[in-house]
């Protein structure tokens, strides 16, 4: 018998358009396999995950970019289709922002967690995420958000190349423009280049103190926060490989202790009142031994599955059970189980599985893809990851941009300038909850 309430489904929201999400698959998979109905409002047309078994239904995502009425539009339409209350699990940012400002609307039709509307956007947001962390006297890089190229070239030499250049909000980037989220910058002329294209990347440009990667540095931490504010399941990982090396994606992850890293994740989200799904990134720097928060993620990481523990549960579980009023089983850790993503580390992949025997039914590695009960999605990822991979090599790379660009006509409005007085409020009442 399940431990989740089945008769409550679940419905997974993301508006990024990457094919190999492969955290979305492990929440298909995990809420499937504990039979609950799953529904995935996304863009999957071309993705391994659209032949999972444990996939009930897909429906058409928000556009990327679209605005709170939007989402609210397609959410109507999804639970009407549903045809009964389920759990929401957003899945990207934009997603995690938007159903955040839409919880109360959505209240009747969706179970969400409850914590202020305005915090998922501001922790995901990196420019405030470093202001926060002020707040709450929590080690973050050393951060500076310039007001012109001129400061920006300045902030870059005093920062001390190279730096960190990262765009505050990058779910408002447009696709096509050959801008990322995060890029290592070389040259104060750069930095200055970076920031003459804010308007098209729609957020600000911040600089960060470059701390250098390296073994035993790069860790994160997933968990969910219960409606009482206790961190439940999840654990601190520790990145063995990432895509691009040094800065990128968890190709391979572990999960191993660690005291510190915990007891930070607790602080950071006991001081801001959250509620909810977390993905926590630290880098250790190395001549002090301090951990700096460099990510706060209002939703599962794609590599969430990593932290399933010997009762079965998983961060995308534990909401499940949380928001349907069931108790959430206290498993314990699985120290040394680790997370392969095998399009980008196949060798890893390819290696005989660790000695160490795991509790009954739970592996000691999980594949991102390929599962023994569920054997399509690995098998479409051979078919169509060839040519994705390919197509991106051969792709032109995009033209110089003007010096001024014109933002696109359908950006996402921000809500830090209308809303920073209630931010404030918000989160003044939350640091006391």
């Amino acid at each position: 018998m399940s431990p989740l309430d089945t008769r409550v489904p679940a419905v997974l929201l993301r508006t990024d358009r990457n094919p190999f999400h492969h955290g979305t698959l492990g929440a298909v998979r995990s809420l499937g396999r504990a039979g609950v109905e799953v529904h995935l409002v996304a863009d999957c047309s071309a993705s391994p995950v659209r032949s999972s078994r444990f996939l009930r239904a897909t429906h058409t995502p928000p556009r990327p970019g679209a605005g709170l009425d939007e989402f609210a539009d397609v959410l109507r339409r999804v639970a009407d289709r549903v045809g009964r209350p389920a759990v929401l699990i957003a899945l990207d940012d934009a997603s995690a922002v938007a159903t955040a400002r839409l919880r109360a609307e959505l209240t009747g039709r969706f179970l969400l967690p409850s914590a202020p509307p305005a915090l998922a956007e501001q922790v995901a947001d990196k420019a405030e995420l470093a202001a926060l962390c002020g707040r709450l006297g929590l080690a973050h890089p050393a951060t500076s958000v310039p007001d012109s190229a001129a400061e920006a070239e300045a902030a870059a030499r005093e920062l001390g190349l190279p730096v960190v250049a990262k765009w505050s909000r990058p779910w408002l980037l447009p696709a096509g423009t050959g801008l990322r989220s995060t890029v290592v910058v070389r040259s104060a002329g750069e930095a200055a280049a970076l920031y003459r294209r804010s308007e098209r990347a729609g957020s600000r440009l911040l600089l960060q103190a470059f701390l250098p990667p390296g073994l035993d540095r790069d860790w994160f931490f997933h968990g969910y926060v219960d409606r009482a504010g206790v961190v439940r399941c999840g654990g601190p990982g520790r990145k063995l490989g990432a895509w691009p090396p040094g800065a990128g994606l968890t190709t391979v992850g572990r999960w191993t202790p660690n005291p510190q890293v915990q007891a930070l994740a607790e602080r950071v989200t006991g001081g801001l009142g959250y509620r909810g799904v977390f993905d926590l990134d630290f880098r250790r720097e190395g001549r002090t031994d301090t951990y700096h928060l460099l990510d706060f993620n209002p939703r599962p990481g794609a590599q969430f599955r990593l932290f399933t523990d010997t009762a079965g549960v998983d961060v995308v579980r534990a909401l499940h059970l949380d928001l349907t009023g069931r108790r959430v089983p206290d498993g314990a850790p699985v120290p040394g189980r680790t997370f392969v993503v095998e399009n980008y580390a196949p060798l890893t992949a390819l290696r005989p599985r660790p000695h160490p025997c795991p509790p009954p039914g739970l592996g000691a590695r999980e594949l991102a893809w390929y599962a023994r009960d569920d054997r399509a999605p690995g098998l479409a990822l051979w078919s169509l990851w060839p040519r994705h991979a390919l197509g991106r090599l051969l792709a032109p790379r995009p033209s110089a941009p003007a010096r001024h660009e014109r933002a696109p006509e359908h950006r996402v409005p921000d809500h830090r300038a209308d809303n920073r007085a209630e931010n404030r409020v918000e989160n003044e009442k939350a640091s006391t909850a």
